[in-house]
């Protein structure tokens, strides 16, 4: 009988290729005989070995034969010549016997495929074990396989009361170093990160990732800015030949100011001319330049209250982190992290359903899924 403990191992090696691995999933593989683990690993790099292989490697650079073994891998193994050579073909060669795997593979070139290699080579293969868990890794990979747009995770920061700055404006700091800390993580794992005008002209902020070491990726930067208001020294703007910038503006604006955007393009920023929907830019527009063309598979709403209703008028938001500090703000005219209109009844709100809680010092990040 499987062992939850050996595919929760598999989990955790996987979300170690966190940041690293896009537009791949990210994957991880134990391998066990008689309750031993023989060896393990999960996809590091793309472009380089898949989970199951380096899973093999490790197993066989400590001596082990692998004939009759198990190996728990956290998403379907592969069939097809990509970047590398498939992941049935070394499973066959190693004589593994038995294939305990969590996620379904979406992808066309492999869904079903790897199972029916497997067992038509006489290998036993079950399916779905922990699959909540293990699909709960691969949300960015699994949205964008299947739609070519990103998959939008909205982050914000508030208050018991709701709120994610005074009435003044001033929001340093709604939630403690852990908590921000955490966000750090978050930007070293989504390959973009976006934010409206409004942020950029009130915070000045540079949107990079401040995690320590070799191993931190900073975020392409998307910046929503319908009438190319962003200063020219922002922070953005003068580190975009550093770490890309991408501004989402109304065709009609970027016509009407040439020099403007000459100027950003001089600077290597990207200026996307983009219809108008609603008197904004289009975001379904956007998602789909952003997915099909900039290949960004994944992004970090970091909106102020306008944006990030905007996104979830237009059923964009596929999950939320919610940061909430032990902290009281008060104020009628403080922000909240979801402004403009929003619903009319109850009864239409927005719908999410909760996928995990952890205590970061003393704030409190809830995970929610869009339903």
């Amino acid at each position: 009988m499987a062992e939850e403990k050996y595919m929760r191992r598999a989990i955790a090696l996987a979300k170690k290729g966190s940041g690293r691995v896009n537009p791949n999933p990210l994957v991880g593989a134990v391998i066990v005989r008689d309750g031993q683990i023989l060896g393990e690993g999960y996809h590091e790099r793309y472009g380089q070995f898949h989970a199951e292989r380096n899973a093999i490697a490790h197993a066989k650079a400590a001596g082990h034969d692998l004939k009759g073994s198990t190996i728990y891998v956290t998403l379907e193994p592969c069939c097809h010549h990509g970047k590398q050579p498939p992941c049935t073909e070394a499973i066959l060669e190693e004589g593994i016997l038995e294939v305990i795997v969590g996620s379904d593979d979406p992808n066309p070139v492999v869904s079903g495929k790897g199972y029916k290699i497997l067992r038509e080579a006489g290998i036993e293969v079950e399916t779905h074990f922990l699959k909540e868990e293990c699909d709960g890794i691969n949300d960015v990979f699994f949205h964008y396989i299947r739609t070519k747009r990103p998959f939008v995770a909205m982050k914000y920061a508030m208050t018991m009361d709701g709120k994610i700055a005074c009435h003044t404006g001033d929001s340093k700091w709604v939630t403690g170093e852990e908590a921000r800390g955490h966000v750090q993580i978050l930007r070293n794992h989504y390959m973009g990160i976006m934010a409206g005008i409004g942020t950029v002209l009130a915070d000045d902020p540079t949107l990079n990732c401040r995690m320590e070491g070799p191993e931190k990726r900073d975020p392409v930067r998307i910046i929503v800015d319908s009438r190319l208001r962003i200063p020219m020294d922002s922070k953005l703007v003068k580190t975009a030949g550093q770490q890309p910038l991408i501004l989402a503006a109304l065709a009609d604006q970027v016509q009407a100011y040439p020099s403007k955007q000459a100027a950003l393009e001089k600077a290597g920023v990207k200026v996307l001319a983009l219809p108008e929907k609603n008197g904004r830019v289009d975001l379904q527009e956007l998602m789909r330049i952003l997915g099909e063309e900039e290949k960004i598979d994944g992004i970090l709403l970091e909106g102020g209250g306008t944006l990030n209703e905007s996104m979830l008028q237009e059923g964009l938001v596929g999950k939320v982190y919610c940061y909430v500090a032990p902290k009281i703000f008060g104020g009628e005219q403080a922000k909240t992290p979801v402004e403009g209109c929003g619903k009319d009844l109850a009864a239409d709100a927005w719908l999410f359903r909760r996928t995990g809680m952890q205590e970061l010092g003393d704030d409190l990040l809830i995970e929610y899924k869009k339903i």
